[in-house]
């Protein structure tokens, strides 16, 4: 099974990162009017447009501080590891994060992914001149791993512009811009190897696959067309080694813009939703996606549709597949209606359904000082975002009254609980340990983290106990 990295980079408390940016050049506001695509290589290389784009591209640095370990044990008195208990006193020891970014104002607003500062305490934004920033999140969506942050500098930042994802073609050179494993300004190239890849990563994959060299740090930076525009945000890699071995995948332009400008003007999203879950056509060729379940109460239900339905057209467009229409359905507008061409026993029929708004959990306020506040009752292990078990979790998730523990929310893709743990799944033990809350989950964690052998995690899922093995790093 391929394992599917996030491209953050991790490194220990009192580790040194080097997020030195390696094009110091400031130049002014990028011009408007984008140049013609080049479709061949370049006799004297991609020098000029390098260097035209390194200066918006930024390095993000976010320190998260570990808590909980009033009760963990320290080294004996003597020991060659007792210095290090000092780290486990007070508020814990401290782990950082190198992650990429880039700028799309002149004023500072800065796009990465959203599990680059996921649970950060404090947030930088490292300029390629050196500058360091503190950053303010002006929102977050874990949905499509984005997020966009803002800093001020006291002049007009460089910056790149948006380009049109839909128009690459399989086969199109693409430059790669980031931070991989701290090196800062570091610039690749390559090709689009396919798009509209599905990872199994989220409800709204729809990637683009590049062979451009992105690693470890990579994660948030932007891919280029020919022209400079940035056509994906770099996002995860297919690696058995930890390093790129040519498959990589970004965000398109196309979904991130809209979710970057609902992030802006509202600080959250705020997608289109029907109440019906959709299952894959099982017959080839297949257009259109076949409903499995109405929510009671739902848009589509008080609409009529029911089980069975299969959906060709939605709002005037053509349906592939299911994946596809999920997209479609969040794309919409609140509150419009739309109509839907419905297959029926055979028989075509129109409905009318007005769009209704997907209820999305809160990830959580912008604490002071740019620090990034996660929603109380939440924390990592082990590369799994973790959660007390609130109402709302245990509804989503069908958890049960009886379950005790905390609840799995989001897997990362390079960890190795991927494909081992899933959403929905609730740890009740950490190497032996009882696992009440999201404080006594990270505790036990941390304390194993030292070890180079896998942890036993033992997790509820449906009602049946089964035990993981799980890598810490």
């Amino acid at each position: 099974m391929p394992q599917f990295l996030s491209l953050s980079c991790l490194v220990r408390a009192g580790a040194v990162a080097l997020a030195v940016g390696l094009c110091a050049a400031a130049i002014g506001v990028l011009p408007g009017s984008p140049a013609t695509a080049q479709t061949r290589l370049p006799p004297d290389g991609f020098g000029d447009l390098a260097e035209r784009l390194t200066p918006a591209v930024v390095n993000i640095a976010t320190t998260q501080r570990i808590d909980g370990l009033s009760g963990a044990p320290r080294f004996p008195r003597g020991s060659p590891l007792e210095r290090f208990n000092d780290e486990l006193e007070g508020d814990g020891p401290e782990v950082n994060s190198l992650g990429s970014g880039f700028l799309i104002s002149a004023d500072g607003l800065v796009i990465t992914n959203n599990h680059v500062i996921e649970g950060a305490d404090t947030i930088e934004v490292i300029l390629q001149d050196g500058l360091r920033l503190p950053a303010q999140l002006v929102g977050r969506d874990p949905a499509t791993d984005l997020a966009v942050l803002r800093v001020a500098a006291g002049r007009a930042l460089p910056f790149v512009r948006w380009g049109n994802s839909d128009a690459a073609r399989v086969g199109d050179l693409v430059i790669a811009i980031g931070n991989p494993f701290g090196f800062g300004g570091t610039v690749t190239l390559g090709i689009i190897s396919a798009r509209n890849r599905n990872i199994d990563q989220g409800r709204y994959d729809d990637f683009i696959q590049t062979d451009a060299a992105i690693n470890r740090g990579n994660s948030g930076g932007p891919l280029f067309n020919m022209a400079g525009e940035v056509i994906g945000v770099n996002t995860a890699i297919v690696s058995p080694t930890g390093g790129s071995v040519g498959v990589g995948f970004a965000t398109p332009s196309a979904l991130a813009q809209r979710t970057i400008t609902q992030l802006v003007s509202f600080g959250e999203t705020r997608r289109g939703w029907l109440g019906v879950t959709f299952s894959a056509l099982q017959v080839t060729p297949s257009r259109g996606a076949i409903v499995s379940r109405v929510s009671p109460g739902g848009p589509a239900a008080r609409a009529g549709l029911r089980p069975g339905d299969v959906i060709a057209r939605f709002d005037g467009r053509a349906v592939p597949d299911d994946r596809a229409l999920t997209r479609m359905i969040a794309e919409a507008e609140v509150g419009r209606a739309v109509s839907l061409e419905v297959l029926r026993g055979g028989r075509e029929m129109t409905v009318a359904v007005e769009i209704g708004r997907l209820d999305e959990e809160e990830v959580g306020p912008v604490g002071e000082g740019g620090a990034l506040a996660g929603p109380a009752g939440r924390g990592r292990v082990f590369g799994m975002t973790i959660s007390d078990i609130t109402p709302a979790l245990r509804a989503r998730y069908a958890i049960s009254e009886g379950a005790h523990g905390v609840v799995v929310v989001s897997v990362d893709p390079g960890s190795d609980a991927n494909g081992k743990v899933r959403p929905g799944d609730v740890i009740t033990q950490i190497a032996f340990g009882d696992v009440d809350d999201v404080d006594a989950a990270r505790a036990l964690a941390l304390r194993a983290e030292g070890g180079s052998r896998a942890v036993l995690v033992r997790i509820n899922r449906g009602g049946d106990l089964t035990v993981r093995a799980i890598r810490p790093n």
